[in-house]
């Protein structure tokens, strides 16, 4: 009997192989933006803050000082800065502060606002609870309005030994013009 396999077979194979391989390319590319957020949102890398519901209800005596800071795109007509610049906290207390917008050009603008916190380290015990950058904010010309923010810094922070020195937070907005396409 004659076992040996014809060429045409071979290269069915490895064409099979290719297409497999590249399936699975497309698919990782495809998937690297929401795998990538999700683990920023988990582990708090890159200064990705955390989503709450509430607090814990949890107040430690250990305070810590959050900043605010606040930019806009260049190409942006807005005023954006927060109301106050910093406040101190026990940790677990919320606290609600706001930034103040006003859209200074003659056209209705739709924003969208970027977040971070720094340290990085310390944004994953940073939680919002509600914020405006959860959602795309539209001012009309020359409109002024103040928009929430409330946060607290989750008492699991006093466990993580690489925090111990950390007694400021600094939680940082950038406002861009939506896309028009979204």
């Amino acid at each position: 009997m004659n076992t040996a396999v014809s060429p045409n077979t071979n290269h069915t194979k490895t064409l099979v192989y290719i297409f497999i391989m590249l399936g699975v390319m497309i698919g990782l590319v495809v998937a690297s933006v929401p795998l990538y957020r999700l683990f920023c949102q988990v582990t708090g890398y890159g200064g990705t803050t955390q989503k709450a519901e509430s607090s814990t209800g949890t107040v430690l005596a250990r305070e810590m000082t959050v900043r605010f800071n606040a930019d806009v795109n260049q190409h942006m007509p807005w005023y954006f800065k927060p109301v106050q610049t910093s406040v101190t906290v026990k940790v677990g207390e919320e606290a609600l502060i706001f930034y103040k917008a006003v859209n200074n050009s003659n056209k209705t603008i739709t924003g969208t606002a970027t977040f971070n916190v720094t340290p990085f380290k310390a944004a994953m015990y940073f939680n919002k609870i509600d914020c405006f950058c959860f959602t795309e904010q539209t001012l009309a010309p020359g409109e002024e309005v103040d928009m929430p923010v409330t946060f607290f810094v989750d008492p699991d922070i006093v466990n993580d030994k690489r925090l111990e020195e950390v007694t400021e937070i600094t939680l940082s907005y950038t406002f861009f013009e939506a896309d028009e396409d979204e």
